[in-house]
């Protein structure tokens, strides 16, 4: 099997470390790429918002199936283009893709579809704005309607800053807080059958503590040995069965992966959000867990064909990511720094994020630069494995959050 990744992050230096596993596979190229995917794939330079570039590529290379890591190419239509040519793709319609594309959108999905979720009013104005933050009261949650590269939602106590965030869209959803903690499920589905993965929980904010700004994600861990037995079977039954037949029934059937975050609340697990593509830095924690051909599964996926997969198969080790960030990240990340120090082992992973060659030299070209992943039998040494090998790495100016994972993994040995 010939397969073209195009993105360029740590998400997609995962995903091709993942694919490469696949006995199946022949050839795997991707585009852009980044340093780290180069050490293992054939890179192309490519505009990843450039439909009908993405198709050329693709016919060029005769391609036997195309996987979208970026959310922007999917709202855009990439995957109709490549359904046009009759060239399998693991990804949604540009109408699919809405479910991430308009928070708006997304809302009324799961309302048709009896999915649990936050109670919300979307607003165009700033009298629409004031009411509704008044009808929920603090913390507020607002939301811009499209895409926003993780940097769209704010939860905040300040009444004045929440309106500011609000104005900056001309459309927003205004939700009530969910209490409880954050999980991360996703969702593979052929337009009519959908395979759960394995649970994780992301850390959004930049600082220990979950303190400071909400980023894309600085670290990552699974399993969750505190959740809920039947989180897995609960989601599908209640929010990824629901969704996808909503969407089919609308004559948008989704193909591909559906990311469900959701707030384990006192009163029942409910939708905080859906993505249309794989999550960042879940991803990363995730798929060095996976045995599951991934090549394989992603192509039943993209053809139809994912109720003759069968189940997944899973590593039973543990699995913590931690991200490593330049100075002045998120509000102004400071790039163009070398790196120094990456050093890979049997028990932890480098996946490049942000980073570029210069004169054979790496050097930061991001926010997130480095997402470093450790094993272990449980999350005590899974933790200890991403943070000797990120503690080795230099980048001036850089931080990291040395708490991902902590308490979870406390607990764990608690019991």
């Amino acid at each position: 099997m010939k397969v073209l990744l195009i993105g360029s992050g740590g998400r997609e230096h995962a995903l091709a470390s993942a694919l490469n596993r696949d006995p199946q596979l022949e050839e795997l190229h991707v585009a852009p790429g980044n340093p780290g995917i180069l050490e293992i794939a054939k890179c192309h330079p490519l505009d990843i918002n450039d439909n009908a570039a993405i198709v050329k590529l693709a016919k060029e290379l005769a391609i036997d199936l195309v996987v979208i890591g970026p959310e922007k190419p999917l709202v855009n239509g990439v995957a109709d283009a490549l359904a046009k040519e009759k060239i399998a793709c693991f990804g949604p319609s540009k109408a699919a893709a809405q479910l991430e594309g308009s928070k708006d959108f997304a809302k009324k999905v799961m309302h048709d579809a009896g999915v649990p979720t936050a109670k919300s009013f979307t607003c165009r104005n700033q009298t629409e704005i004031e009411s509704a933050l008044d009808k929920f009261g603090p913390p507020y949650v607002v939301k811009h309607d499209g895409l926003a590269a993780g940097k769209g939602v704010v939860v905040t106590e300040d009444r004045a800053f929440a309106i500011e965030h609000a104005l900056q869209s001309e459309q927003v959803v205004i939700e009530e807080f969910l209490d409880g903690p954050e999980v991360s499920l996703f969702g593979i589905s052929d337009g009519k059958f959908v395979i759960p993965m394995q649970p994780a929980q992301d850390f959004k904010r930049a600082f220990d503590g979950d303190l400071g700004p909400n980023t894309g994600g600085m670290g990552a861990y699974s399993p969750l040995p505190w959740a809920p037995d039947e989180i897995i079977e609960e989601t599908l039954e209640q929010v990824l069965n629901p969704t996808i037949a909503e969407m089919a029934a609308r004559g948008t059937p989704f193909v591909g992966l559906l990311y469900a975050g959701l707030a384990l609340t006192s009163r029942g697990t409910k939708v905080i959000e859906f993505n249309a593509r794989f999550g960042d830095p879940e991803t990363e924690v995730l798929l060095p867990r996976l045995e599951s051909p991934l090549a394989q599964l992603l192509y039943a996926a993209a053809t139809g064909n994912l109720e003759d997969f069968g189940g997944l198969l899973w590593r039973k080790e543990s699995a913590v990511t931690v991200v490593l960030a330049s100075a002045g990240y998120p509000a102004a990340p400071i790039i163009g720094e070398p790196i120094m120090g990456i050093k890979t082992n049997d028990h932890s992973t480098v996946f490049h994020a942000g980073t570029e060659l210069k004169d054979g030299l790496l050097h930061s070209a991001g926010g997130r630069v480095l997402a470093v992943t450790g094993l272990g039998s449980d999350l005590t040494e899974a933790r200890d494995a991403a943070y000797r090998t990120i503690s080795k790495i230099t980048l001036h100016g850089s931080h990291y959050r040395s708490d991902i994972a902590l308490n979870a993994s406390v607990a764990e040995k608690g019991n």
